[in-house]
């Protein structure tokens, strides 16, 4: 005897499965509990959230953010591809394809996207306003006009701040410590970047407190790094500030730090990366430990809250690290009482 079964289902796993399915006598038993199986797993499968994760750079040059962005989900009980899936999408540093990274996640109508900074968050503004949107790092999300306050983001953004700005001004007073004679900075930010207008204010006030003259350079893509050296020592700057979005220096860490040993130039950068690739120093917050955070949003919107209602959070580990070796390289003493500040020192 044979028995025919037609399966129905709007699931696209299910409906690869052939519609009709014959059952020896036998062996009846054994088959539908394969089909009935499949369907199952299809069906669950179906019922797994998707995160979009948009980044700027390349997933190598920021290994240890999203690897703590996982770290955060699987602390909260989330096991990758099977509670929960990933899709990330990353522009190599090419921001002119993250438009159509966005707009691809947004297609694939995942339940949350989180944003690796301000411009993946700027573009993924404009791709959906529906979405929910988590910020794992901005520098400024008032300023960039992302929330309405920090207390209610409204809208559907919401994530953490760097707080960005006053801590390019903390660099400022770090690098006035290390060289006490310090009267010009060359300021490396990027005009076309958001939140670079602020941290450049916030810049000039403490500069004039501390009697030191800023001179600015512009860096729109990474071939300015170059020029943007020579003009710094061609304007006899006495150090560098970089406040350069992770967007466009992520993938040139190595170069940048190059250039400035070269030019005999001391430099402060936003992240302790730079001085483990060679930097001399840095102050800011740990994006690894803002990465881990974010999961938290993602867990709260899968929950049921709702972006808007949730509040952007401040930053909670900052670390300042210095590199001796580097500053041994271009012949400067770092005093006793910097280093006893520093959380690591790199010999």
């Amino acid at each position: 005897m044979r028995l025919k079964i037609r399966l129905r289902s709007s699931n696209s796993d299910a409906r690869n499965l052939k519609s009709q399915i014959q059952i020896l006598k036998w062996g009846g038993c054994f088959a539908l509990a394969i089909v009935f199986t499949t369907v199952a797993a299809a069906q669950v499968s179906s019922q797994v959230p998707h995160i979009g994760y948009l980044n700027a750079v390349s997933p190598h040059s920021v290994s240890d953010r999203i690897e703590a962005f996982r770290q955060g989900l699987r602390e909260l009980g989330y096991i990758e591809n099977k509670t929960i899936v990933i899709e990330s999408r990353y522009a190599d540093g090419k921001l002119d394809r993250l438009p159509a990274l966005a707009a691809e996640l947004v297609r694939l109508n995942v339940a949350v996207i989180v944003s690796s900074g301000p411009t993946p968050t700027r573009v993924t503004k404009r791709a959906t306003s529906i979405i929910p949107i988590v910020m794992a790092q901005d520098s400024d999300p008032i300023g960039n006009g992302f929330v309405a306050s920090l207390a209610r983001p409204g809208g559907n953004i919401t994530g953490l701040s760097t707080l960005a700005p006053e801590l390019s001004a903390k660099r400022l007073e770090l690098l006035k410590e290390i060289i006490p004679r310090l009267s010009r900075v060359a300021v490396f930010g990027a005009s076309s970047q958001p939140g670079n207008a602020q941290a450049l204010k916030d810049v000039e006030l403490a500069a004039a407190s501390l009697g030191i003259k800023p001179q600015y350079v512009d860096v729109l893509a990474p071939k300015d790094f170059e020029s943007g050296f020579r003009t710094a020592s061609k304007g006899q700057a006495d150090a560098v500030l970089l406040m350069v979005p992770s967007g466009i220096v992520n993938a040139q860490r190595k170069e940048i730090v190059e250039l400035a040993l070269k030019s005999q130039l001391p430099a402060t950068y936003q992240s302790s990366e730079y001085v483990e690739t060679g930097g001399l120093m840095s102050y800011g917050v740990s994006i690894d430990d803002l990465n881990r955070r974010a999961a938290a949003y993602v867990d709260k919107i899968l929950k049921g809250r709702k972006p808007g209602d949730l509040p952007v959070e401040q930053p909670k580990k900052f670390e300042f690290v210095v590199n001796l070796k580097t500053a041994k390289q271009i012949g400067l003493t770092i005093p006793p009482n910097v280093l006893a500040r520093a959380d690591r020192v790199i010999k």
